[in-house]
């Protein structure tokens, strides 16, 4: 919980039963060594060993007693007396919280350790195990489209529809269209396919010779323009005739010859249009106007409005309906995403890559608040409790510290005693 440890659990119930049983153990061991040392100097006129005993016995007090009051001085002061440098913790509970802030971010959060964890997980792989299950990629599709009716209503309330609207129109205006219809239809005349679109008006035209009802208007026109004496000859049906078998030949004859003098025209045509919209400052202004007042109008914002409602109306009755379509193509799509990634290792490769990257810049860029929130959530701990934790986690250690104290403190007191009697002999 923020601010506050939690409570103890059993294990800690455990653990505080056995550091009390640990406290006793040393507690009585010092009284031991006490009472020892007292029995050692009484007896000591009647032996000389008892004073081996005592020295030990003094020692071993000396440094248990020592022990001990470095092991309290870290959590509290020694009975309760305003000794200086005692209570280390409490009084130091504030620095501390920095120190481990500051520790944690400088070294658990540096580039190196935090890139070389990151780089140990393989993401992309994670990813695809899970899409591949069609149930989990059917979950995800489902969660996507229950948000679909917010994000689209999201949309219009946040004004974000407006701002797309007039960033697209922004960017069209700056679009110079001769160049760009220069380069398109430079695509289309680099593998000859400009010619397909003179083959289908030149078969739309000869379907138009063919037609009566073309005939029909042909001949009454030519009716009206010739002399009425040649139309007492029906001039006008032989001239029809003529022009028809004339020009369909003609369109026959461009059809079948790829060299075709019509053919050879037309990419001359072609050509020299492309290269006028290249180079023309004439063609370009001409252009750009056409651009500038088509985007004018008010026709083209409805377009786009209409289009958008159309989109909507669609994605929200998709949504809904049990046999969706997008719902469908999701699932689809989801499972064909997981597909590709377990089979393709370099896909994966760079995926990792990327989200090493992305996760490494993003834990850079927050380590100093996480040092900062650590440090505050450490500030904030009841100071009694945080010592408890302390205590139960390293009282058994601590403790220990006490007996070897108390075994070494005797060592090195016997050892004393028997160097001042070796002195003592040898004088």
């Amino acid at each position: 919980m923020g601010g506050q440890l939690t409570p103890a659990s059993n294990r800690d119930a455990e653990r505080a039963r056995d550091l009390r049983r640990i406290k006793l153990a040393a507690t009585a061991l010092l009284a031991f060594t006490a009472v020892l040392f007292l029995v050692a100097r009484h007896y000591e006129p009647m032996h000389w060993a008892w004073g081996y005993v005592a020295s030990f016995a003094a020692a071993a007090t000396v440094g248990g007693l020592a022990d001990w009051y470095a092991v309290v001085a870290l959590f509290r002061r020694p009975l309760g007396l305003p000794i200086p440098h005692t209570a280390i913790i409490p009084r130091n509970h504030l620095r501390i919280a920095d120190t481990l802030g500051e520790f944690i971010e400088t070294n658990f959060l540096a580039p190196e350790p935090v890139e070389k964890r990151l780089g140990e997980v393989d993401f992309a792989a994670l990813v695809a195990d899970w899409l591949v299950e069609p149930e989990r990629a059917a979950a995800l599709a489902d969660f996507v489209l229950r948000l679909l009716p917010q994000t689209l209503g999201a949309i219009d309330q946040s004004g974000l529809k407006a701002f797309i609207g007039k960033r697209i129109m922004a960017e069209l205006q700056r679009v110079e269209l001769a160049p760009l219809a220069a380069g398109l239809l430079s695509a289309v005349t680099e593998k000859g396919r400009h010619q397909r679109l003179l083959d289908e008006l030149l078969g739309a035209l000869e379907k138009v010779l063919t037609n009566e009802e073309t005939l029909a208007a042909l001949r009454e026109r030519i009716r009206k323009e010739l002399p009425a004496l040649f139309n007492l000859y029906r001039a006008d049906a032989y001239l029809l005739r003529k022009i028809v078998a004339s020009t369909s030949g003609f369109i026959q004859d461009a059809r079948a010859d790829r060299q075709h003098p019509l053919r050879l025209e037309f990419d001359s045509f072609v050509t020299g249009f492309i290269e006028q919209l290249r180079s023309s400052q004439a063609f370009a202004r001409r252009a750009e106007s056409l651009k500038r007042d088509l985007l004018a109008r008010p026709e083209i914002a409805a377009i786009a409005e209409g289009a958008w409602e159309s989109l909507r109306t669609f994605l929200e009755q998709d949504s809904r309906a049990p046999d969706s379509q997008i719902r469908r193509q999701l699932e689809a799509m989801l499972v064909d995403i997981g597909g590709q990634l377990a089979r393709d290792p370099a896909i994966r490769a760079e995926i990792n890559r990327g989200m090493v990257r992305v996760l490494a810049d993003f834990v850079q860029s927050q380590k100093s608040g996480v040092g900062r929130f650590i440090a505050d959530q450490v500030k904030a701990w009841d100071i009694d409790m945080l010592i408890g934790r302390i205590e139960l986690t390293v009282g058994r250690d601590l403790q220990y510290i006490r007996f070897n104290g108390a075994l070494i403190g005797g060592l090195a007191g016997l050892a004393l005693h028997a160097l001042e009697q070796g002195l003592k002999l040898a004088a």
